[in-house]
């Protein structure tokens, strides 16, 4: 039997999935939940989001894309989620526990949920009662852009169970996206939520006018704090050269698509953290990760001076200029 798929949020990341999903399957397999009434009549009409990569054509049937989240959760066998960590509570109020009973529940999602501080696998299992064995995370390095351009693609799909992983890497495999799988749930999200700090701290760099090498110095320490740290988090054999995480890493903090490198670009260029959020319109993960990190690593305690130097900066107000310089010491 072919499964039927929703998709909960609306931006570019989930309109690149829905891409991916209607290349393989049919328009009445896929459901899509959005809460932009305006932006759900123009899919239904012209195929198009209006407000994200609107160069893609979508191939869903009009009836099945709604507001209505209970609606198109109870419509599907696998439920992917796609909306702002700091959103997500919020969005899954009107769901229960019985509602994702039985379900496969994906996250595509780079972030901490903050009121729980929890990484959304965790939060899935703690808050809804999901087992860690239906829960699946979908990492890079793969921007919504190129998918746009049907740019070659790689995703790493992650799933305690690797059956599971890999009937869910088929639905996303098309000509211009290959898929891996891995069994390392906790390693893939901590490392997707990681990667985005470490793209803020790319971006205050290259705004404050430091270049390619110490670029290159910053993201070979990046690569090792985040080894560090989801070694204490989750002490399993895994390669951190592997995509899922160095290569994740590398296109977020390099990439000219990279909320996250632009968002730090601008308060590395003197912006206010409330001025570039403002003016940028859209959510860069990398803001709330760096405190949400901060609160965890008190508990595990790991060496991590980058994501401690973006959080003086972010949160207690230190100058960027006078923070990197720090930082530069420390890095080699």
């Amino acid at each position: 039997m072919v499964p039927k798929i929703a998709m909960i949020g609306g931006g570019s990341w989930a309109t690149a999935i829905v891409k991916m999903l209607s290349d393989n399957l049919t328009e009445k397999e896929i459901y899509w939940w959005m809460r932009n009434t305006e932006a759900i009549e123009h899919i239904k009409k012209f195929k198009h989001n209006p407000n994200y990569i609107s160069s893609v054509e979508l191939k869903i049937n009009a009836d099945n894309i709604s507001t209505d989240i209970n609606c198109i959760v109870n419509s599907a066998d696998y439920i992917i989620l796609n909306v702002p960590a700091a959103f997500l509570k919020e969005t899954l109020k009107n769901i229960t526990p019985a509602n994702l009973k039985g379900k496969k529940i994906i996250s595509a999602i780079k972030g901490i949920v903050p009121e729980d501080n929890l990484i959304i696998g965790e939060f899935l299992h703690e808050i809804y009662e999901v087992p860690y064995h239906d829960i699946l995370v979908v990492s890079g390095p793969c921007h919504a852009e190129e998918v746009a351009l049907e740019k070659l693609s790689y995703l790493t799909i992650a799933c305690t169970d690797v059956e599971k992983a890999s009937t869910f890497a088929t639905f996303l495999n098309t000509r211009y996206i290959k898929t891996n799988v891995s069994d390392d749930i906790f390693g893939t999200e901590y490392a997707a939520v990681l990667k985005n700090i470490y793209a803020v701290a790319s971006g205050i760099c290259h705004g404050i006018g430091y270049g390619d090498n110490f670029q290159a110095v910053l993201i070979s320490n990046a690569i090792r704090e985040i080894e560090r740290f989801v070694a204490a988090v989750h002490p399993i054999n895994r390669d951190i050269k592997e995509s899922a995480y160095l290569g994740d890493l590398l296109v977020t903090a390099y990439s000219q698509f990279s909320r996250n490198r632009t968002f730090g670009n601008m308060v590395g260029k003197g912006y206010t953290v409330k001025s570039a959020q403002l003016e940028m319109n859209m959510i860069a993960e990398g803001y709330y990760a760096v405190k949400c990190m901060h609160i965890k690593n008190q508990e595990y305690d790991v060496d991590m001076p980058i994501s401690k130097a973006v959080h003086r900066i972010l949160y207690e107000g230190r100058s960027p200029h006078i923070e990197m310089k720090m930082l530069a010491e420390k890095l080699n």
